[in-house]
């Protein structure tokens, strides 16, 4: 029996031919524990893409970046990441906590290589993991169901310009993100924001906007 076909793949890869292939890839790929190998691989990622499913049975993608090794693999059926300040939408965790199922697509650019990972996740504030990230919200402890290892074809290799500053990192003051400094947010942005952004001072949206075309890093 197979972990990762049902019948609506069955039927495509009869149609094409690669029943067989599809089997070969998954008893040589498909694995149920995290290995050193990827474990490795995992906590040397600085961003992944997460897959989670909305009220409506939608899914969602989300981009989550830190320092490499924001994601843990703590045992060889668990990981592990922070969920930092973001737009108040609460999105992902939201969709988390009503059903677990998600997916994790880690990429490397600049030696193309990628793994998924399908898991079921939940959402945590114990002590002994918030004090393992600096300003996180939440932990999301994520238990392993499969994981498996995509070619790199396809993946276009890039260099990495720089790393984004708004990471939250010991050494330093997290900056106040830029899009908080738009006029037509201040009566919505948190209290704990608005000192930041009297000290900073406003922009307009379109000088946001102008930020993001051009890369700003304060973008």
């Amino acid at each position: 029996m197979s972990r990762l076909y049902g019948e609506q793949h069955r039927k495509l890869q009869a149609e094409f031919g690669t029943t067989q292939l599809a089997d070969r890839v998954e008893a040589i790929a498909c694995k149920t524990e995290f290995d050193e190998d990827a474990k490795g691989f995992i906590e040397h990622q600085d961003m992944f893409f997460l897959s989670s499913i909305d009220h409506q049975g939608r899914p969602t993608v989300s981009y989550k970046g830190g320092d490499a090794g924001f994601v843990k693999v703590v045992d060889a059926n668990t990981l592990i990441f922070p969920s930092y300040d973001g737009n108040g939408m609460f999105f992902s965790i939201g969709n988390i906590s009503t059903n677990p199922q998600v997916g994790l697509l880690f990429i490397s650019f600049d030696k193309p290589h990628r793994i998924r990972v399908q898991g079921t996740a939940s959402i945590s504030r114990e002590p002994a993991l918030m004090s393992q990230y600096k300003e996180a919200e939440f932990v999301v402890v994520v238990k392993l169901s499969e994981l498996w290892q995509n070619c790199p074809r396809y993946v276009h290799q890039m260099e990495k310009v720089r790393e984004s500053r708004y990471v939250p990192r010991a050494a330093c003051e997290t900056p106040v993100a830029e899009w908080k400094r738009i006029d037509l947010m201040q009566d919505v942005i948190l209290e704990k924001d608005k000192a930041k952004v009297e000290t900073l001072g406003t922009i307009d949206i379109d000088t946001w906007v102008e930020k993001i075309k051009t890369g700003h890093p304060e973008a």
